[in-house]
């Protein structure tokens, strides 16, 4: 694999994408506007900010690294960060946008999926992008909680369609999972899993599908318990953190988690539960406030620089 095509320059796209390009792979991201492609740039020139931050740091500091960026038990040279500090560089500046899709999956030997976690956004897309991708490209979904079994007939090539989930921050949290569905080709699975080692990823390799996969089976009841607290007034947002973190020590709480991930990658999710769709459950209020209070004024979390926390 080489050339690399993102669908989607959201949270984890523009993640992707960097992650790929720093460590050598040729990327496009797709994106369906060109406002979409403004919104996308100071994603990438963000990451950007925090490699150069990173590995600067590094060239006085013996670890531990973010896993992503750099090997953890060796030494680096100057002259070697020097190096990878110019991976940095070529990978803000080669990375292509375009709203072309033709174009951008001509050559592509791997394609990942990054849309919103919307059943019916996805397999519209997917009926759009089949009849153009070409024999060899292989098709991943980062869906979080989504099979890929529900959605492989829609793609065109279901042999060759499985799924690709990171972890946020991908530098640093470097996981990827690889989940393929009954149909999906041993060979692309293995050439997904080589690809994700290859940028850096610990590939995680799953043995059947399961909506949420690993981490998310873990990490998503977890949110949705914080967020039911908060939805029913048990208590604010800053207590409940407060209380996750003192009690177990843990670096950050669930509202912190959800800043991270996206507000809005949290709305779908929910909006993905039928009960949500009543008000009076406490799914439904989950939904309102979540829409209602962050998504209506664009406090969307860490990359708008505002959601339950505010942000530099």
């Amino acid at each position: 694999m080489k050339n690399i095509v993102l669908i989607g320059g959201g949270v984890l796209g523009s993640q992707i994408a960097y992650q790929s390009a720093y460590k050598g792979f040729h990327v496009t991201i797709w994106l369906r506007s060109e406002s979409s492609i403004e919104r996308a740039k100071p994603k990438l020139q963000r990451l950007h900010d925090i490699y150069i931050r990173e590995l600067t740091a590094a060239k006085t500091s013996k670890g531990p690294y973010s896993a992503g960026l750099l090997e953890n038990g060796r030494t680096y040279t100057e002259q070697e960060i020097d190096a990878r500090i110019a991976h940095a560089d070529s990978a803000l500046r080669d990375i292509r946008l375009t709203t072309e899709l033709a174009d951008a999956v001509k050559d592509a030997d791997l394609v990942i999926e990054a849309l919103a976690e919307v059943a019916q956004q996805k397999i519209e897309f997917y009926e759009m992008l089949a009849p153009l991708l070409p024999p060899k490209t292989i098709l991943a979904t980062n869906t979080s909680t989504l099979l890929p079994s529900s959605l492989a007939q829609y793609t065109g090539c279901p042999e060759r369609y499985l799924a690709l989930h990171f972890a946020n921050n991908i530098w640093a949290l470097n996981t990827a999972e690889i989940m393929g569905h009954p149909g999906t080709d041993p060979d692309a699975y293995e050439a997904v899993a080589q690809f994700a080692e290859e940028i850096g990823m610990v590939a995680l390799r799953l043995k059947k599908e399961k909506d949420g996969y690993i981490l998310n089976s873990m990490l998503v009841p977890f949110l949705m318990s914080a967020q039911s607290l908060w939805a029913e007034d048990v208590a604010d947002f800053e207590t409940i953190d407060k209380t996750w973190t003192l009690a177990t020590g843990a670096p950050m709480g669930p509202f912190r988690i959800l800043d991270i991930v996206g507000i809005t990658t949290a709305y779908n999710i929910l909006t993905n539960i039928p009960a949500s769709a009543d008000p009076t459950t406490t799914y439904g209020k989950m939904a309102k406030r979540l829409k209602e209070e962050y998504i209506d004024t664009g406090k969307l979390g860490i990359n708008s620089g505002e959601g339950f926390y505010q942000y530099q």
